[in-house]
């Protein structure tokens, strides 16, 4: 027979204020007891990986859909994730989740002088300056680029390597000299190509990407937000293409183990493909 456990009750917004997070960390500490759940159980923090990854993006496509219902379930499963490991550090001996909230507290105590110090400031510009030199005087002689965290979708972190490095003056003068480094790493890439040295063609084309995010910067667009709308647009446009190929070919042609395969030419896949760009 199942134990019971007690759900917090459900409280107005005006009179929440976190204490329904003893309950999160109860759940956990109760699954990953010895007569718990062998599957969390068996979890490390690798194996976690990337299920912080998954939720934490679940998060992101909820805010992006606006659906707040979505949200708040989204970010109750990235904050399981972070009492999952909070909890397997425990496990360890290494610290625990009043440790994880303690530390982040004080963190937000300590970068906001202007909120809970002395310190005056004129508005956001200056608090960011202090936020970086508050931040900077916490890691000591960390690199610039430490902080760049290189799980980051490479986009992105290619986005926020160059913000990083512009600031101390390591950067074009303006999107001109940006656009010239892209042909430049695009002639590269063709003679990289010639040479059919693949080796040689992955890293010219690494080089170019990279130098389109910063020609991108330069233009104040978000290189990952323009690609996922490019992704999102043929992802769109190629569910007409579906339909199309539906009503007139009845389906694409299936191989023995019923995949979608090639067999209905390109020019007429092609024609379905302008109709949808037609409609937008």
């Amino acid at each position: 027979m199942g134990r019971t456990f007690s759900i917090p009750d459900s409280v107005p917004l005006e009179e929440q204020d976190g204490h329904t997070f003893p309950a999160l960390v109860a759940v956990m500490r109760r699954l990953l007891a010895p007569d718990g759940c062998p599957w969390d159980r068996e979890q490390d923090m690798a194996s976690l990986r990337k299920y912080v990854l998954e939720e934490a993006c679940e998060v992101i496509d909820a805010i992006d859909s606006g659906d707040r219902a979505h949200l708040q379930e989204e970010l109750g499963d990235l904050a399981l994730q972070v009492v999952f490991l909070a909890e397997l550090a425990r496990r360890d001996g290494d610290f625990g989740p009043d440790d994880v909230v303690r530390g982040i507290v004080e963190k937000l105590v300590r970068r906001h002088p202007h909120v809970f110090g002395e310190t005056s400031v004129e508005g956001t510009e200056e608090v960011l300056q202090n936020w970086e030199r508050i931040k900077a005087n916490e890691k000591g002689d960390r690199g610039l680029l430490d902080g760049v965290a290189r799980s980051l979708p490479a986009l992105y972190r290619a986005q926020r390597t160059r913000e990083k490095v512009s600031r101390v003056g390591f950067d074009w003068p303006d999107a001109q000299g940006s656009r010239e480094k892209v042909a430049e790493e695009l002639a590269e890439l063709d003679e990289s190509v010639r040479s059919g040295d693949r080796a040689r063609i992955e890293a010219e084309l690494g080089d170019l990407l990279f130098a389109l995010v910063n020609f991108a910067r330069h233009h104040g667009i978000d290189a990952e937000t323009a690609l996922r709308g490019t992704c999102d647009r043929f992802s769109r446009r190629f569910a007409h293409v579906e339909r199309r190929v539906r009503e007139e070919h009845g389906d694409f042609p299936r191989s023995k183990d019923g995949k979608p395969g090639a067999g209905i030419p390109l020019s007429v896949l092609d024609g379905y493909w302008e109709e949808a760009k037609r409609e937008g």
